[in-house]
């Protein structure tokens, strides 16, 4: 189906596109599109107006700063694949960035457009709450920063307000010790069915504590608390302790439900998934 005719605007600057934002209620950001274009193609949304941010240098690339990385948000995810800097200080970002969809969308695709959009099968989503990371967003009013626990709040929904744009994530370093990802990816989509990132940390070759995202299985990302509680308890690493920590993860979860995995078979791939990431980080570091 061919999109409805809309205006298009390539905005020159953040505060271009912010001034843009402001003026038009029904204009949106255009960054990779690959979310924006279908559903415009089926006529799933309306907009009067596409304002075009996928060239402004503010919000491309990644800087290292002393106790934290920033990530441009319309970075890429083949940008942060390949990145080695990256590789070396948060290997969980480009082992994320590997696994989604396939090369056309990791070309073209952004990482805060996933973010921005937050579908309840989206990658990254699982990534920013295991490593903690921090959104900084701007209007015409000024800028805000919200921690990734506060801005997935629902089904295909952010913390996102009417005229803010998302112009840096924030991640803190030193990075976890030991970083895992598992994904079962829907075979036509590329999306996860389920997914759980996990991030420790180690001290003596004991764990003192982490964190662990979980996609793909809710109507959003989220982080099992009663879980994470017991990584900083004790937890070994050994088969059962594993097995415990997965079956409380997953004790008050609301899976979602469609065509390819009812709840319980949902449920069932995200507690495999969060134990093939526990194994994965526990045993190889």
């Amino acid at each position: 189906m061919i999109p409805y005719p809309v205006d298009y605007v390539r905005a020159t600057s953040v505060p271009h596109a912010l001034a843009l934002l402001s003026n038009d209620a029904e204009a949106k950001l255009l960054a990779g599109g690959h979310t924006l274009i279908p559903l415009m193609k089926l006529r799933l949304t309306h907009t009067s107006k596409l304002i075009d941010i996928a060239r402004l240098p503010e919000l491309l690339g990644i800087e290292v700063h002393a106790d934290h990385i920033e990530i441009g948000p319309a970075t890429t995810h083949a940008g942060l694949a390949c990145d080695a800097r990256l590789r070396e200080l948060l290997p969980l970002i480009p082992l994320a960035a590997n696994v989604i969809a396939d090369p056309t969308v990791r070309n073209r695709g952004t990482i805060g457009g996933s973010l921005v959009n937050a579908d309840p099968s989206a990658d990254w989503p699982a990534i920013m709450l295991a490593l903690d990371a921090q959104m900084e967003v701007a209007s015409i009013n000024g800028s805000r920063s919200i921690s990734a626990d506060s801005f997935f709040i629902g089904f295909m929904s952010s913390a996102l307000e009417s005229g803010e744009l998302l112009t840096r994530i924030r991640i803190p370093l030193p990075g976890p010790d030991r970083v895992a990802y598992r994904k079962f990816r829907h075979p036509a989509s590329g999306y996860a069915v389920a997914a759980a990132a996990v991030a420790l940390q180690y001290s003596d070759a004991q764990c003192t504590g982490g964190r662990i995202g979980i996609t793909g299985v809710a109507e959003t990302a989220f982080r099992p608390p009663a879980a994470e509680r017991m990584l900083s308890e004790g937890f070994s690493g050994t088969e059962s302790d594993i097995a415990h920590l997965v079956d409380v993860a997953f004790a008050d979860v609301k899976p979602l439900e469609d065509n390819f995995a009812d709840s319980a078979y949902r449920i069932h791939l995200g507690k495999v998934m969060l134990k093939r990431a526990l194994v994965d980080a526990a045993t190889h570091g």
